[in-house]
């Protein structure tokens, strides 16, 4: 907002969240209705294209939001360098209020503006006219208007609302107050409403018009440069014409120039260009690729956590994976979600990709994706195909002189790789170091057990994690009380032994469950009312009893000092990694020189771990207050 917020700031529909789309269906329902109902010669295609259009834009706008995202987390001719943290993606979170004001202006134009019902699909003369009214009058009014809004009065009131994004996403562009909105589609109308006017008005060049607004606009705020040098240097006249991403990022940095719309020549006519115009353009684009330090390597969960991911939608990526979808994503967006699951993991599943970069001290750190979802490590047949796709993962970083990387969620399995082990053994002479997470997770875990607590039940499937973390518990002499056979032997077979027995009934006096994939819902029913249950394994467990507690699958916070953190790890909160991540960035933090995966185990190292974890600045996820 606006550091001094004035008249018609804030977006009339703000109440009404997601449910603004509502505003556009009756429109859209009578202009079908009309559409089938009427005669061939009274039929209006261009009533019938403004939801089209609407889709559409928002679809435009999207794809350049996952773009500018993974390219700038390359770092490959990125332009500012600098973090963005979730106040930014808050502000930023009603995008696309504009798509909606112009969806709904489009139909009252249809409805009343002369000229402007039953178009043509193509007519040349008004699209030239169109093209010849944006680039006179439209961008010599913008570029005044501009100027105007970084006056103090109307800056403070209105324009430093946009500004407060120093670094820009293409959906920066849109991220204005109402009444700034108001004037600027009163400047975008001038074209369409004035071939309406004439009576030579037709269906595609709005279309084009609109996407060209909303194409340039994106690319101004996408935050790294795609202009090669050689189209300056086969026309030079086209740096008057056409702005580049670079140009337009000085305007967010200096803030008193660089103030034209598309077109730069009135900055060149009356002297605003930045002096530094041309320089940042050379150096964005010399801009190599950085190799990090440490990468964290991950993959997708559900089907629609596509949406959740930080190339998705913002307004979810900054927030915790749900355990139910939103209703819109289930009902409405479900074709979308097959069609895009599919792709993401047939025509992109060959090779990881970066999709996060963070700062933090002196490390960069990484986050890659590996497109799968979880059903598919599930499945033998894929499990061939997964592993040669991490071990080229880890070649290539390798190569790269990457310090660490992390195995996370089920890429550290050990029905998979024997937790990273299969990737030690085949490659002796890596000098990348690999952590499969574990000893930190259990860390975590065993720490997360509350002061005074003499006797815990155990159920789930005993990992290297929860070996781990009964060992360590057992050394603290907690009792651990094991409710399966299976689970308890294969504990023994870990090397722990003391300490841990086999329940004998279904009556459980402890409070603290250690609980892992596979719980059952009759067994949650077993448990005393008021019980903590803390979770050793990747995934959380089904939350289906209201009167306990459910602690988080093991993780920290992360220090202040952690920059660019914009988005949640699946279902964790704000500011939270998961352990395994952690794990590797205190390895690499500590300068270890050890793998830490594998039959590693680690048991008298926990401490050690832990310790390190909290000199660093992580701290532990708080339990409920009942049982701190």
């Amino acid at each position: 907002m606006a550091s001094r917020p004035g008249a018609l700031t804030e977006w009339p529909w703000s109440p009404l969240g997601s449910f603004k789309y509502l505003l556009v269906a009756p429109f859209v329902m009578a202009s079908m209705h009309s559409y089938v109902t009427a005669e061939d010669e009274e039929k209006d295609l261009g009533r019938l294209m403004i939801v089209a259009l609407m889709l559409w834009r928002i679809v435009h706008s999207q794809i350049w939001i996952s773009v500018s995202r993974q390219r700038t987390a390359m770092g490959r001719k990125k332009i500012v360098d600098k973090p963005i943290e979730f106040e930014q993606v808050d502000r930023e979170r009603t995008w696309d209020d504009q798509v909606v004001f112009n969806t709904l202006l489009m139909y009252l134009a249809n409805m009343f503006l002369p000229g402007s019902s039953r178009l043509p699909l193509w007519r040349p003369d008004g699209a030239i006219l169109m093209a010849l009214l944006h680039a006179g009058p439209v961008e010599f009014l913008y570029y005044w208007f501009h100027r105007a809004l970084h006056h103090h009065f109307l800056y403070s009131r209105y324009h430093s609302h946009h500004h407060s994004s120093i670094v820009t996403e293409p959906i920066t562009s849109v991220v204005h107050p109402f009444a700034e909105h108001i004037a600027y589609t009163l400047l975008f109308a001038i074209p369409i409403v004035t071939a309406s006017l004439c009576g030579i008005l037709s269906i595609v060049p709005v279309i084009a018009y609109l996407t060209y607004i909303d194409f340039m606009n994106n690319m101004g705020h996408c935050n790294f440069e795609l202009f090669p040098k050689r189209l300056f240097h086969l026309f030079p006249p086209l740096k008057f014409l056409c702005y580049t991403p670079s140009f337009h990022s000085l305007h967010h940095t200096q803030f008193r120039t660089n103030y034209s719309l598309f077109m730069p020549i009135y900055d060149y006519i009356y002297g605003t260009t930045d002096k530094g115009t041309e320089s940042l353009y050379e150096r964005s684009l010399e801009r190599e690729e950085e190799s990090p330090d440490v990468i964290h390597l991950t993959h997708l969960t559900t089907l629609d956590s596509i949406y959740q991911m930080r190339l998705g939608f913002p307004s979810l990526s900054s927030r915790p994976l749900w355990s139910r979808a939103p209703w819109y994503l289930t009902y409405f967006m479900w074709p979308f979600t097959l069609l895009f699951s599919f792709s993401l993991t047939s025509a992109l599943s060959s090779r990881t990709f970066v999709f996060e970069r963070n700062r933090f001290r002196s490390l960069t750190l990484h986050s890659h994706l590996l497109p799968k979802f979880a059903f598919h490590y599930k499945s033998q047949r894929h499990r061939e195909t997964i592993n040669n796709i991490i071990e080229a993962a880890i070649l290539e970083a390798d190569e790269k002189g990457v310090r660490v990387m992390s195995l996370g969620l089920m890429n550290n399995r050990e029905e998979l790789n024997g937790c990273g082990e299969m990737y030690v053994q085949k490659h002796p002479k890596l000098k990348i170091k690999l952590v499969d997470g574990s000893s930190m997770a259990a860390a975590v875990v065993v720490n997360s057990i509350p002061k005074g607590t003499t006797e815990v039940v155990f159920r789930g499937n005993p990992t290297k994690v929860a070996s781990a973390a009964v060992f360590a518990l057992c050394q603290r002499g907690i009792k651990v009380v094991v409710l399966r056979t299976e689970e308890h032997i294969k504990l023994v077979k870990s090397g722990v032994v003391k300490n841990v027995v086999l329940a004998t009934n279904n009556n459980f006096s402890p409070v603290v469950w250690l609980v892992g994939d596979g719980i059952r819902k009759e067994e949650q029913m077993q448990a005393k009312e008021g019980t903590l249950f803390i979770p050793f394994s990747d995934f959380p467990p089904d939350e289906l009893r209201e009167d306990c507690f459910y602690h988080s699958t093991p993780a920290m916070f992360v220090p202040k000092s952690a920059q660019n953190i914009d988005s949640c790890e699946n279902w964790l909160g704000r500011r939270v990694m998961s352990a395994w991540r952690v794990g590797g960035i205190v390895h690499a933090l500590e300068g270890w020189e050890e793998h830490d995966c594998g039959e590693t185990r680690n048991f008298f190292r926990l401490h050690a771990i832990w310790e390190a974890a909290l000199r660093h600045g992580f701290q532990p996820i708080l339990l409920p207050s009942s049982h701190l």
